[in-house]
């Protein structure tokens, strides 16, 4: 078959583009990659696409609304009865518009199992809407022994203060509106709920006010918390990272902003590179002994940063979800701890610091079980396998 994939501004989706399109031609199948910010670029140039696109294109695969965010590709591809693969990293609450407007043959893939419940409420236009795992890279280095690895906590993660966040709220509602209070109730709600998804503590906010909004007005307030699902997301970002701090422990950090944190400056907060490409991450990830991980708010989700870790020869330690306690244990294969008692997340990290041998166990089975199940081959498997389910393409 032929597929169509995009290159855009985020360079971890364009990682992953590249991930599906080996993955895919290591099976026999065509592949064509437009650049969609350097379109005169030898090998993804919008001339090289308009001739892929002459012979035809059975299906494109992209991220995040990118190659059906706008009207031209959906006509473009409703011409050519290609089908769209549209995979989401995010809650759906930023892809309103594709949600409302798409290609005909069309499959939404959600990471989090109420993303999916989402869709199905509130937009049952989109007939094809299923849950897909996130993926990870295997790793082809050799494996650095769990008493020689250099960093004992890594986080690879960017951080912007949760005022910050939430002050892009006035974009939407000016600071003293009542719609702007209810944001934030909302906000204040979902950090004193860690387990209630966003809309859930929408629906009981709205309810609280006696407020009880169409669909149509839901999806509204919906589409306008995109600052306040940042604002919770940093919060917990930076609490987690601060309980390490404060007791004591090294903790390295990759990622921008995090100088903004209250811990900036501690001695055992070791900012190692303010912004790198996903795939210079695992360096970093593979030479720690645990590596950090704080859900994005995803209930009943995954997150590709679970998988990579694991997939690096380190242990994960991380919030949890309905989907992590179905598919992994907690120290079995995985180290969990909770957002309402980031009091003990120290104590949970020293033990694995403290207890080398069972460490190495655990890493060694949650490796075997994620090389076996959530790699980019299991991913090309599930968008493969739905394409000739829901239209019948293969």
């Amino acid at each position: 078959m032929r597929f169509i994939l995009f290159y855009e501004a985020t360079e971890s989706f364009n990682y992953f583009t590249d991930e599906i399109a080996k993955e895919l031609n290591r099976r026999g199948h065509d592949t064509f990659i437009l650049d969609l910010l350097h379109p005169r670029t030898p090998g993804h140039s919008m001339e090289e696409f308009m001739r892929f696109c002459g012979q035809r294109a059975d299906a494109i695969i992209c991220f995040n609304r990118v190659g059906i965010h706008n009207e031209n590709y959906i006509d473009l591809w409703n011409t050519m009865d290609t089908c769209a693969l549209h995979i989401l990293m995010d809650h759906p609450l930023w892809m309103h518009p594709s949600m409302e407007h798409h290609p005909r043959k069309y499959i939404q893939f959600c990471p989090d199992e109420e993303h999916v419940a989402y869709v199905k409420r509130y937009f049952p236009n989109v007939e094809h809407v299923e849950f897909l795992a996130h993926a990870g890279t295997p790793d082809d280095q050799p494996v650095i022994p769990y008493a020689d690895k250099k960093y004992d906590i890594l986080f690879s993660a960017s951080y912007f203060t949760p005022e910050d966040r939430l002050s892009q709220l006035e974009q939407i509602y000016p600071r003293d509106s009542f719609l702007y209070a209810v944001c934030v109730e909302i906000g204040e709600d979902q950090i004193a709920h860690t387990q209630k998804p966003l809309i859930r503590s929408v629906l009981d906010i709205l309810a609280a006010h006696n407020m009880p909004l169409s669909d149509s007005g839901v999806k509204t307030i919906m589409r306008s918390l995109t600052s306040v699902n940042w604002m919770v997301r940093m919060y917990y970002r930076g609490k987690a990272v601060e309980a390490l701090v404060n007791a004591g422990l090294p903790v390295h950090i990759i990622g921008k902003g995090w100088h903004s944190h209250p811990c900036a400056g501690a001695p055992n907060l070791h900012i190692l590179a303010d912004r790198i490409d996903l795939a210079d991450t695992f360096a970093y990830m593979r030479d720690a002994r645990i590596n950090l991980n704080v859900m994005p708010w995803f209930k009943e989700g995954t997150h590709d940063r679970i998988f990579n870790t694991m997939l690096r020869h380190s242990i994960c330690l991380t919030d949890s979800s309905t989907w992590i306690d179905s598919h992994y244990t907690d120290g079995e294969d995985i180290a969990l701890y909770d957002l309402n008692a980031l009091d003990k997340l120290p104590d949970i990290a020293s033990y694995w610091l403290e207890h080398p041998a069972e460490a190495e166990g655990l890493i060694a089975r949650a490796y075997t079980k994620t090389a076996a199940h959530y790699t980019w081959a299991n991913c090309v498997d599930s968008l493969l396998e739905a394409m000739a389910r829901c239209y019948g393409i293969q």
